[in-house]
């Protein structure tokens, strides 16, 4: 009888620590999805201000913002930047994307660890009665 109740605890124990391995990945998971979504924003934002400068003569100077303050530089300047913020978010974004792929993948196996885990209690369970 005592075997079985340390056996019940451990059951219980591994199950909350495959449940809150779970709630952890989710988090994460919705946290890289709005990172990207912050990016994409970022990349549009850019690539919208990269066609309103394009149309404007290649020696117009246009003001480029960095942090809290302006620089006035040449356009071409403020496009190379504009294009090199592109290609670090997209660099970004692929980098998130292989890191939620590899979170959905843990909280799979962690959803079939958790069936595996009530499979058995059912099993045993069963098999006491």
């Amino acid at each position: 009888m005592a075997k079985q109740a340390q056996v019940d605890m451990e059951l219980k124990k591994a199950f909350a620590e495959l449940q809150s391995k779970m709630v952890e990945t989710s988090q994460k998971l919705k946290l890289a999805d709005i990172q990207i979504d912050g990016l994409k924003r970022s990349i549009t934002h850019a690539q919208l201000t990269e066609k309103e400068i394009s149309i404007l003569p290649p020696e117009t100077k246009t003001y480029e913002s960095l942090g809290r303050m302006f620089v006035l530089q040449e356009s071409t300047n403020v496009q190379k930047n504009l294009e090199n913020k592109i290609k670090n978010c997209e660099e970004k974004i692929k980098a998130l994307e292989a890191n939620k792929t590899y979170l959905e993948r843990s909280l799979k196996e962690s959803e079939n660890n958790i069936r595996e885990m009530i499979q058995h209690r059912k099993g045993a369970a069963e098999e006491a009665h």
